[in-house]
């Protein structure tokens, strides 16, 4: 959210998107609508190719507990794959601070899985920095965060971190520690 601020007041021309895997929050989409509110920007949606009904008939019930990698590859990598086909550039909001993982992520990457530049502006941000950002211009955000989750996915998959790793909630039971869209 404060990269679609900092772009959007800055009048950039840029496109907005997400992922929507069928099993996101009711405030993710409320966030959705924020945004088109607040900034006249409507993200396009992309949806996985199989429904959630069409993944459990054909892999099984709950394939985010027995595979959860095989369910985001679904859910969130092929439809990225769509949404950066024929673009040149991806902005993330990666942040070294969100995970061991990503503490030496660079600013600037190539990404060989999707083809594109990816840039990460906010890389070397904390998250304290982010929501003084977020407060001092009133930005919308999912209010998820305020219940304690800062790291949101889907419904099965977001849990409270456990611990100092803002992502250590996610995947819970598995040593899975990333979606696989930034890996």
């Amino acid at each position: 959210m404060v990269l679609i601020h900092i772009l959007a007041t800055e009048s950039m021309p840029f496109n907005v998107y997400f992922i929507d895997t069928g099993f996101l929050f009711p405030e993710t989409h409320e966030l959705a609508r924020e945004v088109k509110a607040r900034y006249g920007i409507d993200p396009r949606r992309f949806f996985p190719r199989l429904s959630p009904a069409q993944q459990i008939a054909s892999t099984e019930d709950a394939l985010w507990k027995s595979d959860p990698d095989l369910c985001c590859s679904i859910r969130k990598v092929e439809p990225n794959h769509r949404a950066l086909d024929g673009q040149l550039a991806w902005i993330s909001g990666l942040r070294r601070d969100q995970s061991p993982g990503r503490a030496s992520a660079p600013v600037l990457s190539w990404s060989e899985k999707f083809g594109v530049f990816k840039i990460a502006p906010l890389i070397s941000w904390t998250e304290d920095k982010v929501w003084s950002y977020i407060r001092r211009h009133n930005i919308p955000y999912n209010r998820l965060h305020d219940q304690g989750l800062p790291s949101l996915g889907c419904t099965h998959c977001t849990a409270a971190p456990e611990g100092a790793d803002l992502r250590s909630g996610r995947w819970a039971g598995h040593a899975k520690t990333e979606c696989g869209l930034h890996i």
